[in-house]
């Protein structure tokens, strides 16, 4: 079962983007407390929006947490799935696909024609389900991000 996030997923959203991180190799970039997820879920001006995958027991074993974003070419919304992850030992349950599956069932109902995530080079087991599902890998593209010391020095420049 797949369902929008609560501010009580809080915790357990914050503990598996931990876990996702670990997964990464990447864990000391996995900054982000619990407010801060509460604020951008739930604040005064959500940013982030949630889904919670569940089995019948009630039991959360998945997360994707999304972001619209805005596409200049086509004209329209679509959507920026920050993060998926279902815990290992839950993996082939299909909720990997159900959470996919309702974030492009958000697109189709909202008029989206995108719906995008980036995915680490060596994580083949991510890649082939992906490709599975159609999706099709961006491969003339990179991804570049500014962050700490140069996003400050970047952003400190006079105007």
């Amino acid at each position: 079962m797949i369902r929008t996030a609560t501010p009580a997923d809080v915790p357990f959203v914050h503990a598996m983007i931990r876990e996702l991180a670990e997964y990464e190799r990447a864990l000391p970039e996995a900054k982000a407390t619990e407010e801060q997820l509460h604020d951008a879920l739930f604040g005064e001006h959500p940013a982030v929006f949630g889904l919670i995958a569940e089995e019948g027991s009630g039991e959360r074993v998945g997360f994707a947490l999304w972001f619209r974003n805005f596409s200049t070419w086509r004209g329209t919304h679509g959507i920026y799935l920050e993060d998926l992850y279902v815990r290992p030992e839950k993996r082939g349950g299909g909720h990997g696909k159900a959470l996919l599956t309702e974030l492009a069932r958000i697109c189709v109902e909202r008029g989206y024609q995108r719906l995008e995530w980036s995915v680490l080079d060596w994580n083949e087991p991510s890649i082939g389900f992906y490709k599975s599902l159609g999706a099709v890998p961006m491969d003339e593209w990179t991804v570049f991000r500014l962050t700490d010391g140069a996003l400050a020095e970047l952003g400190s420049e006079p105007r």
